[in-house]
C-alpha cells in the first residue's frame, strides 16, 4: 500500500521539491501553505507558489491563517492518517500536537548546515556572514526550532559574486533529488538521526529593512554581502536626498578614495579598506531596476559625489 504524505510550503523554493514527490509518484494526501496575500494596493491576491503549482497538479490544499489553537485544521489533519509530513518554508510554527499525527513524524529540509543559521533566514544570513559553503539539512521536526535530528547534510560552495535566488535555486534542486533517497530510508527504517550539537548554534533571524542600509565606512566585500544577500528584497541600500537607492547587482574594484566617493561617472563607489565597488544594477525608488548604463544617463549622481 502506498505511503500517504503531507506536504506543507510556501514560496518558490519549496515549488521543485513538491515538482519532485509528485513527478516520482509518492502520493501527496494534502498540501499546506499560507493563505493568498493582497497586494499592497489590495487591488490583487497573490497566492503562494505552492498553492499554484497545487492547482496545476490537481492536489488538494489547505491555506488556514494559523494551526494554533484550531480544532478543525487539527481534525482534518488527523483524518487524513498520512505516514509522513515533510515540511519546507511552510512560514508557521507547528503546534506540538500536530507532530504525533504522522506515524513516521514530520521532516524538515532546513536551507542550511545545522546547527548553524537555525531559524527564518539561513540562505541570506550564510550570504552576508560571508560564508564559504552551505548546505540543506534533512532533519525531524521537534518543538524548538530547527533542533530536531538530522539524518543527512548535503552541502554547495557558496560562490563568488551569488546572490540569494542563485543560492536559493541551487539549493532547492539539491533537495528536490536527495529527498526521495531520504524518504525511502525513513520508511525502510534506514534513516539514522543524530542529535544536532546544541551549543553551536548561531541563528538566522528574520531580515529587518532597515538592515539594508549600506555603511561605505565598511570592507568592500561585507558591502557585496550585503548586496547578494538582501538580493531582490528588502535589497541593499543608499540614500540621496532623501531618495532610496537599492544597488541589485556589483562587483569589487581596486579603485581607491574616501569611504562613499563616487570614483566615476559609472558609479564606482570607494569603501573602508582601500577598495571599491562597481555597480552594475540599481533601482531608484519607485523606479524599474536599470543596468548601471542606462542609470548614468539620467542620474545627478557623478563623479566626485560623496554618498
Amino acid at each position: 500500500m502506498a505511503k500517504k504524505i503531507i506536504f506543507m510550503g510556501t514560496p518558490m523554493f519549496s515549488v521543485p521539491i513538491l515538482k519532485s514527490l509528485y513527478q516520482n509518484g509518492y502520493p501527496i494526501e494534502c498540501v499546506y501553505t499560507q493563505p493568498p496575500q493582497k497586494s499592497q494596493r489590495g487591488q490583487k491576491i497573490n497566492k503562494s507558489p505552492i498553492q499554484k503549482i497545487s492547482e496545476t497538479l490537481n492536489l488538494e490544499f489547505r491555506s488556514p491563517n494559523s494551526l494554533k489553537e484550531n480544532k478543525e485544521e487539527f481534525e482534518h489533519f488527523k483524518s487524513l492518517d498520512a505516514d509522513l509530513a515533510i515540511v519546507v518554508a511552510y512560514g508557521q510554527i507547528i503546534p506540538k500536537e500536530f507532530l504525533n499525527l504522522t506515524k513516521k513524524g514530520f521532516i524538515n529540509i532546513h536551507a542550511s548546515i545545522l546547527p548553524k543559521w537555525r531559524g527564518a533566514a539561513p540562505i541570506q544570513r550564510s550570504i552576508m556572514n560571508l560564508d564559504k559553503e552551505t548546505g540543506i539539512s534533512i532533519m525531524k521536526i521537534e518543538e524548538q526550532l530547527d533542533t530536531g535530528p538530522v539524518c543527512n547534510i548535503y552541502k554547495i560552495n557558496i560562490e563568488n559574486n551569488l546572490n540569494v535566488e542563485d543560492v536559493s535555486e541551487k539549493l532547492s534542486s539539491l533537495a528536490s533529488e536527495k529527498i526521495l533517497d531520504n524518504i525511502d530510508d525513513i520508511y525502510e527504517g534506514n534513516a539514522n538521526f543524530v542529535e544536532q550539537d546544541h551549543s553551536s548554534a548561531t541563528y538566522a533571524s528574520k531580515i529587518q529593512k532597515s538592515e539594508g542600509q549600506i555603511n561605505w565606512k565598511e570592507d568592500a566585500k561585507i558591502i557585496i554581502g550585503k548586496i547578494n544577500g538582501l538580493y531582490p528584497t528588502p535589497g541593499a541600500y543608499f540614500m540621496v536626498n532623501g531618495e532610496r537607492y537599492k544597488i541589485l547587482k556589483a562587483e569589487i574594484g581596486q579603485a581607491q578614495g574616501k569611504p562613499g566617493e563616487v570614483l566615476s561617472d559609472y558609479l564606482e563607489i570607494s569603501c573602508g579598506d582601500k577598495k571599491s565597488i562597481k555597480i552594475k544594477e540599481i533601482q531608484r525608488e519607485g523606479k524599474k531596476a536599470q543596468s548601471i548604463g542606462e542609470f548614468i544617463l539620467g542620474t545627478k549622481i557623478k563623479k566626485g559625489s560623496f554618498l
